[in-house]
Parts: C-alpha cells; sequence; structure tokens
C-alpha cells in the first residue's frame, strides 16, 4: 500500500470516528438501532437462561425466589413511604393516608452519547411520553426519567437537567435538588430562615409528584448564602458507576 493510499484511508477513519462522536444525525440513529438490537439480544438472553435456571436448577425454588426478591424491591419502596405518612400522621389527626404507589423494574440499554455517563436510554414499557418519573436504585434516588424523541431518557443525578423537589436536615428545609455535571449535587432555593448544617440529610419531598417523600438523596457537605436564598452542596449517596437495573416511580399515590 503506497502513502498517498494510507494516508487517504487513516483521514477517512478520523473524518468518521469525529462524525461518529460529535455528529448527532449520524449518532442518533446509530444509538437508536443499536438500543433495538440490544433490547432484543437481552430479552433473548434473559429468556434462555430463565429457561435453563428452570429445567436444571430447581424452576420452582428459582422462581420463587425472584418473585420473592421483587415483591421485596417493591414493598420496601411502599413501606418508606408509608412510614413518612405515618410520621405526618402523628402532627397532623386529620391527616389522611392513601397508599398505593406503583413501581416498575427497567433496564438500562445504553449511553445517550458516548462519553456522557449521567444519560441512558432505557426499556420501559408502556411508557408514557407525556409523564416525568422518578427513577431509583437500592432504594436511593437515581434521577428522573424524561421523554426524548418520545422514547425514555435516564437523566441520572449528576445530570444538570435532572431535578426534583427535596427536604433538607431535620427542619425540612425545602429546596430543588438539580445535578451539576459534576461529582456533587445543588440543593437550590432553601429559604434563608431555615437551619441547614453540614451532615444534614437530604431526602425526597413528594412535592412535585416526581417521587414519593422519603427516598434518600445525600448528605449536606457545604452551605452557601445567595440572593436571599441558601445553596447546599449535596454528597449523593446513589453512584452510577455501572448503571443496569432501575425501578421508576410510575405513581407516587
Amino acid at each position: 500500500m503506497n502513502k498517498e493510499l494510507l494516508g487517504f484511508f487513516l483521514l477517512f477513519i478520523a473524518l468518521f470516528v469525529s462524525a461518529l462522536y460529535y455528529t448527532n444525525t449520524i449518532q442518533g440513529p446509530l444509538i437508536s438501532a443499536l438500543n433495538y438490537f440490544k433490547s432484543h439480544y437481552h430479552n433473548s438472553t434473559e429468556f434462555v437462561q430463565n429457561s435453563i435456571d428452570k429445567h436444571i436448577f430447581q424452576a420452582k425454588t428459582i422462581t420463587s425466589l425472584k418473585d420473592e426478591l421483587h415483591n421485596y424491591e417493591n414493598n420496601h419502596l411502599v413501606m418508606q413511604q408509608m412510614a413518612s405518612e405515618i410520621n405526618d400522621l402523628f402532627k397532623a389527626n386529620n391527616s389522611e393516608i392513601t397508599i398505593d404507589p406503583k413501581v416498575q423494574l427497567v433496564r438500562a440499554l445504553s449511553y445517550q452519547k458516548f462519553g456522557d455517563l449521567n444519560r441512558v436510554w432505557l426499556d420501559i414499557d408502556d411508557y408514557n411520553a407525556s409523564k416525568i418519573y422518578g427513577l431509583t436504585y437500592n432504594e436511593l434516588v437515581a434521577g428522573i426519567v424524561v421523554p426524548q424523541n418520545k422514547k425514555p431518557l435516564g437523566l441520572l443525578n449528576r445530570d444538570i437537567q435532572s431535578s426534583y423537589a427535596v427536604y433538607v436536615g431535620k427542619t425540612r428545609a425545602p429546596g430543588i435538588a438539580h445535578g451539576n455535571n459534576a461529582k456533587n449535587l445543588v440543593v437550590k432555593f432553601i429559604p434563608a430562615w431555615f437551619k441547614v448544617e453540614v451532615g444534614d440529610e437530604v431526602i425526597t419531598s413528594g412535592l412535585d409528584e416526581i417521587f414519593f417523600k422519603g427516598l434518600k438523596v445525600g448528605r449536606v457537605i457545604s452551605v452557601s448564602k445567595s440572593q436571599g436564598y441558601q445553596n447546599a452542596q449535596i454528597e449523593p449517596y446513589y453512584e452510577s458507576n455501572d448503571p443496569n437495573y432501575f425501578y421508576i416511580i410510575r405513581q407516587t399515590r
């Protein structure tokens, strides 16, 4: 191969990789196609694996344990909401309790864009693109789900567009948590008259109807004041090192 042909070949590869990385027009259809095949691949491999489990490793026991694990995750989230409501009941005798949250196990397919670890495409049955859903992992807040071209896109906590209502500390100081495209989160618009301290725990307030109240977000590591409000830097509990399966909050009540 002569030098001119080799140089042309290397230039073509460089242009192709650059276009693939930076151009949404090229990257979007490619990722959609990959997600389609990846979803079918996961479904096929899970079907085969489940079939092997059922026929080789005591089908009834394995099926029962898998159902129990799913029910445990679901019921634990329900119990967290109940505990939050019961605490409020002691403070207001005329409080009415309505416990009927709906949660669903969902699977992450791929990152939306190469190099961005804060956005993942999700595989969700019966997805309603008109709603925003809460996203949890091991009973911790992981982010939110928003529509992108009518497809479910998970914005993990650190994404700058991931935001939801929270309470800070024992005084339940209200605020809005959102990502900062950095390691820590930020809670803004905390009224200045609330006492917020380093070490205070941050939980969801449920006032946005994305999450129900009481799910854990993180802890305060610093507090600052700006234009009559307080801002708090938050170290999140959820670490998005290996996004795989999540639960979405389909209904908060």
